[in-house]
């Protein structure tokens, strides 16, 4: 599984996109985010090693607390994966409808497309 991959399982999980939402407006202890969610500070904690294992949160020491944060590289990392799905996406997609228009135009072209006697005289 790539990083991004993992990152992607890791915020399938609806508390861990909670966690990640909370931190985008910065650095929070643990404490600081069960007080905020649902959960209780071990299910955070658990939820965090998670979302740090993936690489989507960072952590430092301040004083007696750690407090964590988005990694702004993982979130770069799984921006970068998610562009380059969306681009491939849309390049199949034009791809397609290029094909559909040629053919469309082939069969404008062709001046026994309305024939329903045409089939037979193919053989």
């Amino acid at each position: 599984m790539t990083n991004a991959s993992a990152m992607l399982v890791a915020l399938g999980d609806p508390t861990r996109q909670a966690i990640l939402e909370q931190l985008t407006d910065g650095p929070l202890a643990v404490g600081q985010l069960a007080d905020l969610l649902p959960v209780t500070r071990p299910a955070v904690s658990q939820h965090l090693k998670v979302l740090k294992d993936v690489g989507l949160v960072v952590d430092h020491r301040v004083g007696t607390r750690r407090l964590y944060q988005v990694d702004p590289q993982g979130l770069a990392a799984l921006r970068a994966h998610l562009d380059g799905f969306w681009e491939r996406s849309l390049a199949a997609f034009q791809d397609r409808t290029h094909e559909t228009r040629d053919s469309d135009d082939r069969d404008r072209d062709d001046p026994d497309r309305d024939d329903p006697d045409r089939h037979d005289r193919d053989r």
